[in-house]
């Protein structure tokens, strides 16, 4: 049976735990050029690290692969994932259906059911059980109820 040989040195960090690197504000590789894109003000990064957010703004998701640091903000009390960029794929885009489907149920949450008007905003319907303009007696301000859309009719 073979000996490895004598030189071989393994690389051992006795400080590290095992865990996820950590970073701070802008210490994460390519976080400068990641903020910039994400406000419009430079081109998406081909690499770097990102939270989930900032893929979200670029146009990507992390495509099913796992977090690779952590972003540690506010001394240590708020904390984020950190994602690839370069592993980072398209954002999917909602079928017409999908689409549609969620329509449905965010009018469910924003129609109040006595003056059936929907509103821009969810209603309180678990609490109130109707919109404040119902449960006040008051007419709501045109700036929060949208206009419902012409009906089509067919001429036959």
């Amino acid at each position: 049976m073979d000996s490895p040989p004598e030189n071989d040195l393994a690389d051992v960090d006795l400080y590290d735990d095992g865990g996820f690197p950590e970073f701070g504000n802008n210490q994460a590789p390519g976080a400068v050029a990641v903020r910039a894109a994400v406000r419009g003000k430079g081109p998406a990064p081909k690499e770097g690290l990102a939270t989930r957010r900032q893929l979200r703004a670029m146009g990507l998701s992390p495509g099913g692969h796992a977090p690779v640091a952590r972003l540690i903000c506010r001394g240590g009390n708020r904390w984020a994932w950190l994602y690839r960029v370069d592993l980072a794929v398209p954002k999917r885009t909602p079928t017409l259906a999908q689409e549609m489907a969620l329509d449905r149920a965010m009018a469910a949450r924003q129609t109040c059911p006595e003056c059936l008007r929907r509103y821009y905003a969810c209603l309180p319907l678990h609490t109130q059980g109707r919109c404040e303009a119902c449960e006040k007696g008051f007419e709501p301000s045109p700036d929060t109820v949208m206009i419902p859309a012409p009906a089509v009719r067919l001429a036959a």
